[in-house]
């Protein structure tokens, strides 16, 4: 769907107001028809906020049929039976739709374990996850309590939604749901940015493969055209940064060793806060190299 702009949506008849907003909280059309009757907003946060109390103050059997109508995460029986668009491409994000059967086997042990302690299904902003993460989150939240858990729903619903608000709505504001992750690398031998370097980002994996995120050349700046990710939330998680340094070396005829000293350089890392920057830069020479958290 285009984006429309908060004026629009605040112009907009009910109805059409309805159907823009109806699956930005899943399957639950009424909460739109709520925030309809609250316009004008001065704001996407205002909007965001209002969608945040409606939930909030609605009485406890709406709130756990408003959590029930979430699906399981990794469930190939939902997934066969047809996940809504906005779930599909949230699982698909953080890899939920090609897990190693080691992973299968582990998202099935939870969701179980979680529904029958609470009954009803776990919910987490996948966008913000790695799939190791989720496992770990899900492990965590197995040791609390009912009342405690529903909360802890609601906010990953308000997560999710903010969200989806993101995609839809463009306003003056912005909702703080975008991470960024960035680098910078600095050859330390001519003092100067390291142009042309090779560099590439894989998410590391406990009991699946592990995957490249995306990969880069370092521009005349010393950095990435792009963020190596950026426009989302960073997904918590570890992480390796690989450079070809060897190569880099080698094709600007600085003597090297047979094999280089250095050949691929990894900085592994942890994320953790997915709205925050993170910067990972690095400063080489042909034969050292450092790095620290940067800004």
């Amino acid at each position: 769907m285009p984006k429309i702009s908060l004026a629009e949506l605040n112009a907009a008849g009910k109805a059409d107001f309805v159907a823009v907003l109806a699956n930005v909280v899943e399957y639950s059309p009424w909460i739109a028809e709520q925030l309809a009757a609250k316009r004008p907003f001065a704001g996407i946060n205002d909007l965001h906020t209002a969608l945040m109390a409606a939930i909030q103050g609605a009485e406890p059997n709406v709130q756990l049929a408003l959590i029930r109508a979430h699906p399981d995460l990794a469930s190939k029986a939902q997934r066969a039976a047809g996940l809504t668009a906005d779930s599909t491409d949230e699982q698909n994000s953080a890899g939920l739709d090609r897990l190693s059967d080691a992973e299968y086997v582990a998202f099935e042990r939870v969701n179980n374990a979680y529904r029958d302690k609470f009954g009803f299904p776990y919910i987490v902003c996948v966008r913000r996850h790695t799939r190791d993460s989720v496992l770990r989150d899900f492990d965590i939240r197995l040791r609390n309590m009912l009342k405690t858990e529903t909360r802890r729903a609601i906010e990953e619903i308000g997560r999710i939604s903010a969200l989806r608000l993101d995609q839809l709505v463009t306003a003056e504001d912005r909702l703080k749901v975008h991470g960024r992750l960035s680098t910078h690398v600095l050859d330390n031998h001519i003092g100067k940015p390291a142009a042309g370097i090779a560099v590439e980002l894989v998410e590391l994996a406990n009991l699946g493969e592990s995957r490249v995120i995306t990969r880069a050349v370092i521009n005349a700046d010393g950095r990435t055209d792009e963020p190596l990710i950026g426009g989302r939330p960073l997904p918590i998680g570890r992480y390796e940064l690989r450079f070809g340094v060897g190569q880099y070396y080698t094709e600007r005829s600085v003597p090297m060793a047979d094999p280089p000293f250095l050949d691929e350089v990894p900085l592994r890392f942890g994320i953790s806060a997915p709205e925050d920057h993170y910067h990972v830069p690095l400063l080489i020479t042909p034969w050292s190299y450092s790095t620290y958290r940067g800004s």
